[in-house]
């Protein structure tokens, strides 16, 4: 098999992750250094979110998913305010994870993984990648490492959550973000690479074989 560019490389996710964890480290610094301050903690996440996201239309990043992230982090710190409960900065990215586990079992189960679709996206194949099946196969395994990232932040942060112990909310969320998602990244190539035939031209070349009657002609 052709040995293409990696996860890694083609998604830029651990990047993201890391990046979407800094202003969750605003808030909880903020809110401990001015004395369990949720207003305190609040401010700090969303300038360090709008200082992010200046830095990340800077360099290139589409405005639509800079404002999104903005959008979450100012919601996240509306939701501490309204509610007076500081953990319920972290109650945005609990649900997230929770559902986006749900979703991804739900498209490996339907034969349209999650995985194939993003790295399709990606790569402007559109679904070609699912009339090859060893793509969809090792799409559909490699799918399964990311809904184990999911269940593993749940089963961290729900407890803590629940308790109330915001700095390892923030010390979670930063360890569950950009080691989490490269480890995430490396063992679904991992997966991928394994489950495609040793002769397979790869992700960015899908083997669709045609209908006879179309060859025939």
């Amino acid at each position: 098999m052709a040995q293409p560019e990696s996860l890694a490389e083609l998604l830029n996710g651990r990047r993201a992750a890391v990046d979407a964890s800094l202003p969750a480290v605003g808030f909880v610094v903020g809110w401990l250094a001015f004395g369990d301050s949720i207003w305190a903690g609040a401010i700090a996440a969303v300038i360090v979110a709008i200082g992010l996201s200046a830095w990340r239309l800077r360099k290139g990043d589409k405005p639509r998913a800079v404002l999104i992230g903005l959008l979450v982090v100012c919601v996240a710190a509306l939701i501490a305010l309204y509610t007076g409960k500081a953990e319920n900065f972290f109650l945005l990215q609990l649900l997230s994870n929770g559902a986006s586990a749900l979703v991804w079992i739900i498209s490996i189960v339907v034969r349209w993984p999650l995985l194939g679709i993003v790295v399709g996206t990606v790569l402007g194949q559109r679904t070609r990648w699912r009339r090859d099946p060893a793509l969809l196969k090792a799409y559909s395994r490699g799918s399964w490492v990311w809904v184990a990232q999911y269940v593993i932040r749940v089963a961290v942060f729900l407890p803590l959550y629940q308790a109330g112990y915001l700095a390892a909310l923030g010390t979670a969320r930063v360890v569950l973000s950009g080691p989490l998602v490269a480890a995430c990244l490396a063992v679904s190539w991992w997966v991928i690479r394994r489950n495609l035939p040793a002769d397979h031209p790869g992700l960015r070349h899908p083997v669709i074989n045609e209908p006879a009657e179309k060859t025939a002609s």
